[in-house]
C-alpha cells in the first residue's frame, strides 16, 4: 500500500504511513493567487492499493480531494481508499427548509465517484455513510483518548450529554474508570444548571468528551458549573476541534483545565494521534 498525505493531513498520513511500514508520497499542493488548487503525485507509477489521507473541510480541502482522487488513479492506482478525518458538511444530512441542498449526499455520491472505500473518524451523524456507495468504516476515536488518558489521575468520564452517553462509556470502559452524562436543566427562562445524571463530583478529576467543539459555550458553562460542585479539576478532549468565533481563546480564558483534541484537525490542542486506528483499518480487508 502507498500512504498519499493532502495539505491538510500532511502529519497523519505521514506517522499512518510509518505505523503500516509502507510508502508515503506527500502531495505537491500549491494554491495560486485566485485561490485555485494545483496539486500533483511526484511519482512514475503508483502500481499499488492507495490511500488518499485528506480533509474534507474547509471547501478547498474538499477540491484538493477531488484532485488527488484524479491523480493517484491516473498514475495507476489499483485500488483508491479515502480516509477523510474529518468529513465537510456531514451536519446537513437532510432538507431543514425548502430549497435546501441535501448537503452530505451530495458530497458522498461525488467524493466515491473517484474512490474504491471510505474511511472516516466520529461522524457527527453516522447515517451520512449510507449515502455512499462504496464500503465505508467510520472509525471511533474513543480507544484513542481512553489510551491518552490513562494514568493521567482522571477519576471519572462524562458526555455533554445524553445522545453521546455512549462515548464516556467507551472512554471509561477503556480507562477502567467510572462514566455518566451531563444534564441540562432549565430553572427559568435565563437560569440553565448542568450537572452529571447520577454522579458526585466533589474531589473528582473529570473527563468531558465530546466528538467535537465548535463554539465550545456549552462545554465551559458545564466546566464552571462542574467546578462549583466540587470537582477538583475539568479535562475537556473532543474528536474534532473545530473551533469557530475565537472559541480556542474563549476556552484558554475559561475554567478548564485542560482542552485537547484528535489530530483529525490541526490545532495547538491536537495531541491525541488516531493514526494508529486508521493503520488497523486499513490493513483490514473489507
Amino acid at each position: 500500500m502507498i500512504i498519499v498525505g493532502g495539505s491538510s493531513s500532511r502529519d497523519l498520513a505521514a506517522e499512518t504511513a510509518s505505523i503500516l511500514g509502507c510508502k508515503y508520497i506527500e502531495a505537491a499542493t500549491v494554491r495560486f493567487p485566485d485561490g485555485e488548487c494545483y496539486t500533483r503525485i511526484e511519482e512514475e507509477s503508483l502500481d499499488d492499493d492507495v490511500a488518499i489521507i485528506q480533509n474534507t473541510y474547509p471547501d478547498e480541502n474538499l477540491v484538493e480531494m477531488f484532485l488527488l482522487q484524479d491523480a493517484v488513479k491516473r498514475a495507476g492506482a489499483k485500488t483508491v481508499t479515502i480516509v477523510v478525518p474529518y468529513f465537510g458538511y456531514a451536519r446537513q444530512d437532510r432538507v431543514f427548509k425548502n430549497g435546501e441542498p441535501e448537503s452530505a449526499k451530495v458530497m458522498c455520491k461525488l467524493l466515491a465517484m473517484g474512490c474504491d472505500r471510505v474511511v472516516t473518524i466520529d461522524l457527527h451523524k453516522e447515517a451520512v455513510l449510507e449515502f455512499f456507495d462504496r464500503p465505508y468504516k467510520d472509525l471511533k476515536a474513543a480507544n484513542a483518548m481512553g489510551d491518552y488518558f490513562k494514568g493521567k489521575g482522571i477519576d471519572m468520564v462524562f458526555s455533554p450529554d445524553i445522545g453521546a452517553a455512549g462515548r464516556a462509556k467507551m472512554v471509561g470502559e477503556r480507562m477502567g474508570i467510572p462514566y455518566d452524562h451531563l444534564e441540562k436543566k432549565r430553572l427559568s427562562g435565563t437560569e440553565v444548571v448542568i450537572q452529571p445524571a447520577k454522579s458526585d463530583v466533589k474531589g473528582k478529576s473529570v473527563l468531558i468528551v465530546d466528538d467535537m467543539i465548535s463554539t465550545g459555550g456549552t462545554i465551559r458553562t458545564a466546566t464552571t458549573q462542574l467546578k462549583a460542585a466540587g470537582a477538583k479539576s475539568v479535562t475537556v478532549a473532543c474528536t474534532h476541534g473545530v473551533y469557530v468565533n475565537d472559541a480556542l481563546k474563549k476556552m484558554d480564558e475559561s475554567d478548564i483545565d485542560e482542552l485537547l483534541s484528535c489530530n483529525t484537525l490541526i490545532s495547538k490542542t491536537s495531541k491525541i494521534s488516531v493514526a494508529g486506528m486508521i493503520a488497523e483499518a486499513l490493513k483490514e480487508k473489507w
